[in-house]
């Protein structure tokens, strides 16, 4: 029996739930262990107060560590950039579209000093450099959570990842994509990983993608190298291109106001060095200075 540790939300819970079935085809027998992470538990502070490590996974982690479950399935983009010692990603699947979404309204349909919520500082930096004249809110809570806010008038629109809406089956509620050159995705956004302890690696290694795991090691080298917690608006968004990688990196200041670009070719055999280098461009660009600013 392979105990699968999981957040409780609805978007966690289909997540361990596909790869419960996943296994299940493996011939595998799994159940599902819930558990509650501070990001779970605080939900009355923004995101972005509450620092980026760890927030929806430590819980989950310790539950590996000690041996009270056996895998744990998390959304790549919660995950640090370091994992605790005898932890590893053991799989990441085959990832789901990486683009984020506005429900509610289009960005076209939205009039000026309409009020948009997102729980994303990567969001709302990108946006409002799109649409200075909006009004741009935190919001907390689960997809449904959220979408029930939209639908009480709290908000003209919201933002999130089309990825968790379209498992969800709420695809339906989306109004505009934005593709990763207008609103660069979150390192690793669209994909789960699997997470096991390094002894029980072998235990998901058949779910494992090569395609997705070479361009989501770009975009974690990519975050790593600017220096991973950090509390600035960053993105990236790595795909096979021919025989190639391409990477897109972002860093921008918390109001929009000046967004450092760079996109890269490189190397399948050497993701890493490609998120180094996209790293390196975005910090001689002017990243160093927005990072410096958030310390």
């Amino acid at each position: 029996m392979i105990v699968i540790g999981s957040r409780g939300s609805q978007l966690a819970l289909w997540q361990s739930r596909w790869v419960a079935a996943r296994l299940g085809s493996f011939g595998e027998e799994t159940r599902i262990e819930i558990i509650k992470t501070k990001g779970d538990q605080v939900q009355d502070v923004p995101l972005g107060q509450m620092g980026s490590k760890g927030l929806f996974t430590k819980e989950i982690e310790d539950a590996l560590l000690d041996g009270s479950v056996d895998l744990a399935v998390h959304s790549l983009k919660d995950m640090p950039t370091e994992l605790p010692e005898g932890l590893v990603l053991a799989a990441i699947p085959e990832r789901e579209d990486v683009r984020d979404a506005l429900c509610g309204r289009s960005l076209a349909e939205l009039p000026a000093g309409a009020r948009v919520g997102t729980g994303s500082l990567r969001r709302a930096a990108q946006l409002r450099a799109l649409r200075p004249d909006l009004e741009v809110l935190g919001i907390r809570g689960n997809v449904d959570t959220r979408l029930r806010k939209l639908d009480e008038g709290q908000y003209d629109a919201i933002m999130l990842a089309s990825a968790g809406l379209t498992r969800l089956g709420w695809a339906g509620r989306i109004r505009q994509y934005f593709e990763p050159s207008e609103i660069c995705p979150a390192v690793g956004q669209g994909a789960l990983a699997i997470e096991t302890h390094e002894s029980k690696r072998g235990l998901a290694v058949k779910l494992h993608d090569a395609g997705t795991g070479i361009a989501v090691r770009a975009e974690r080298a990519l975050l790593a190298s600017l220096g991973g917690g950090c509390q600035v608006p960053v993105g990236a968004h790595a795909k096979l291109v021919g025989g190639g990688l391409e990477l897109r990196g972002i860093v921008a200041s918390p109001d929009g106001g000046r967004i450092v670009r760079s996109l890269l070719m490189g190397s399948v055999e050497a993701p890493e060095e490609l998120g180094r280098r996209v790293a390196g461009e975005l910090l001689l660009l002017g990243a160093r200075e927005l990072l410096a600013a958030s310390v």
